[in-house]
């Protein structure tokens, strides 16, 4: 599905998911069941992002980067240098040994979300963190005006952005995921907190 990327970049793949694998045994990055299909269940859910980021932004921000799905692969792939923001010590020290061993272009924040104090960026990304208005809230403060969030969310989406309307307005566009059928890719601009009324 996504195997246009260059030889070189494969082989940094190819190292990041052997580091992963090697690391799965003592730290929960993944599933044990999802080992064999680290490539369409990890590595593919996150390059679905790369056509929808905008024309090179000059750096980005990835929210509770996990095991790096999806800043730090998007980092790997595009270049663009990303913030990875993972309050998890463990896999911050994963995460710091992946870039070491791939060259990712990378910042590991070992913080939480809420403590980052990080220069606001044009695009925040994020993947199974939280539901939609708890990551709204998340995002807005690093996120730059004109800037855009591209989230992963799965099946109660709709939903989420029902509840998201009553804090938040903005622009949501929905992408089918290619990876996972009742999933979708969220793709927001012109976020603002709705207005209180008196």
């Amino acid at each position: 599905m996504f195997n246009d990327v260059p030889r070189e970049t494969q082989a940094e793949l190819d190292r990041f998911i052997a580091l992963l694998l090697r690391w799965n045994s003592t730290v929960n990055l993944v599933a044990r069941a999802d080992e064999p299909f680290l490539w369409d269940r990890h590595i593919a859910d996150s390059l679905q992002l790369v056509p929808l980021m905008q024309p090179r932004s000059e750096r980005a921000i990835d929210l509770g980067s996990g095991a790096g799905f999806p800043g730090l692969i998007l980092a790997l792939v595009t270049g663009v240098p990303f913030d990875l923001i993972e309050a998890d010590q463990r896999k911050a020290a994963f995460l710091r040994e992946a870039a070491r061993l791939t060259g990712a272009p990378v910042q590991i924040h070992p913080i939480r979300i809420e403590a980052a104090n990080l220069p606001p960026a044009p695009l925040i990304t994020a993947r199974a963190v939280a539901v939609l208005p708890r990551l709204l809230a998340l995002a807005a403060p690093l996120l730059a005006p004109d800037g855009m969030c591209l989230f992963l969310k799965g099946a109660n989406v709709d939903a989420e952005l029902t509840h998201a309307a009553t804090q938040w307005q903005m622009q949501a566009d929905g992408i089918p995921s290619r990876t996972a059928p009742d999933a979708r890719i969220l793709r927001i601009t012109r976020l603002s907190r709705v207005a209180r009324t008196v």
